[in-house]
Formats: structure tokens, C-alpha cells, sequence
């Protein structure tokens, strides 16, 4: 699954992107975005996500990675639940 993530395409920075393309401009504009989006009820599940998406962009920046290919495949993988470039384990409603 580590290069397959690599591949999965994500809606960030207002275009679709596979994952490992994403530089960290994009990252930390997703994370923004899902952050102006968290609100109280159902939309509360959205701030652990944005979040994440946030420890991402300091990662990247802590690496002096442009992209999130240049994290490298496995740590990108482990990297995509929490993100939710893959659903998490038990759905999404679970």
C-alpha cells in the first residue's frame, strides 16, 4: 500500500493532486481549509483531521521535504488514515 497512497488523489489547494505531489504550500493550505470547516455537531469530527493535516506541514517543513513523496513512501502511508487520503479503519461513520 506505501506507493499506492503515493498515488491516491486528494482535493487540496483547490485541484486534485495525487498524495506524494502535494508540496507543502498545498498541505498547509488543506489543513486551513478543513479548519475554517470545523464546526460544532457532525463537523467537530473534521478538526482531528485538520489537524493532522497541519502536524503534516511541520513534518514536512522539520524534513525540508517539497513534496509529500519526499517523506518517503512508508512514512506518506502511515501518514494517510489520519488524514484520510485512505478511510480509516471501520469506516467513516464508525
Amino acid at each position: 500500500m506505501s506507493e499506492d497512497v503515493l498515488l491516491r488523489p486528494v482535493h487540496a489547494a483547490g485541484s486534485d493532486k495525487p498524495f506524494g505531489e502535494l508540496s507543502l504550500g498545498d498541505v498547509r493550505a488543506h489543513a486551513a481549509e478543513l479548519r475554517s470547516a470545523v464546526g460544532w455537531g457532525p463537523t467537530a469530527r473534521v478538526a482531528s483531521v485538520a489537524r493532522a493535516w497541519r502536524e503534516l506541514a511541520d513534518a514536512m517543513a522539520d524534513r525540508q521535504a517539497a513534496t509529500v513523496a519526499d517523506l518517503g513512501a512508508e512514512t506518506a502511508s502511515g501518514w494517510a488514515e489520519r488524514l484520510w487520503v485512505v478511510p480509516p479503519s471501520g469506516g467513516l461513520l464508525g
